[in-house]
């Protein structure tokens, strides 16, 4: 495996790497992204990962200065999944001047859910999602559903933008007890640890009502924001919405999602299930 740190040495690689399949991640790696690492090697000739804590999708008091940067951990588990380059930029290397020139997706794509508390995030993901897919110029680029709303904005921008690259979704990987696998896990004490996985079994109570028939979605809503307000949770939100554009379910045979948001402590962890 080979590590760049440069767009030149990264380009001059997949010049002779055939068909390749792209991962960008944020580094402090975890099963899950070992998972889409595996997946991808599955569609491509060659598999290209980046580590990169992108400080342009973080919001003011967010936690970007404490954010795990663990490149040779991540490095090793890379390698183990057969991972053929990575590309470990630092922010003079992706950021050499002031990004001035940046994406702005759809409003009504980013103005709910996570846009909604965190104002400029999808802006900041798109943008440096892009200039990756220009620097690595995959076949195959690969998300985690986990950040389902993310992974609706970046193949949106895909398709309309008629980027060259298939977007792939991953489902999410989760620890025995239910918890969604999350970098951000490991800012969990003991007890929130035991309690964290209350967040999936929120949902899934959410899902299986509505698929039992119970179509009042904002009773469903208002009780699993109260179930988890009343262990100690300050739930940011929980919602039922279309896959397609998370916007509200018109039609009840639409394809639906159950998404959450919510802090336990001070960490924020997010979660969804599809209906």
């Amino acid at each position: 495996m080979q590590i760049h740190h440069t767009i030149e040495s990264l380009r001059a690689a997949r010049a002779s790497a055939g068909k390749v399949a792209f991962v960008p991640t944020m580094g402090n790696l975890h099963e899950g992204h070992i998972t889409l690492m595996k997946q991808a090697r599955e569609h491509a000739d060659t598999v290209i990962a980046s580590i990169f804590v992108n400080r342009l999708q973080f919001g003011a008091g967010e936690d970007f200065d404490r954010y795990p940067r663990t490149l040779r951990a991540d490095c090793e588990m890379l390698e183990a999944a057969g991972v053929g380059h990575v590309f470990a930029p630092d922010e003079t290397v992706m950021y050499p001047q002031p990004q001035r020139y940046v994406v702005q997706p759809a409003a009504a794509h980013v103005s709910i859910l996570e846009g909604e508390f965190r104002p400029g995030h999808f802006g900041g993901v798109a943008t440096v999602v892009l200039k990756l897919l220009n620097i690595v110029q995959p076949d195959v680029a690969l998300f985690g559903k986990k950040d389902y709303q993310q992974l609706m904005v970046l193949s949106n921008m895909v398709r309309e933008l008629a980027l060259p690259v298939e977007i792939v979704a991953g489902d999410t990987v989760r620890a025995a007890d239910g918890l969604a696998l999350s970098s951000r896990n490991g800012y969990l004490s003991a007890e929130e640890r035991a309690e964290a996985p209350n967040l999936h079994r929120v949902l899934a109570r959410v899902r299986d009502a509505v698929r039992a028939g119970d179509h009042d979605l904002l009773k469903l809503e208002t009780e699993a924001m109260a179930e988890l307000a009343a262990r100690g949770w300050v739930p940011d939100y929980i919602a039922v919405r279309r896959r397609a554009d998370l916007q509200p379910a018109l039609h009840l045979d639409d394809a639906l999602v159950v998404l959450a948001a919510a802090k336990l402590g001070r960490t924020r962890l997010i979660d969804n299930l599809e209906i």
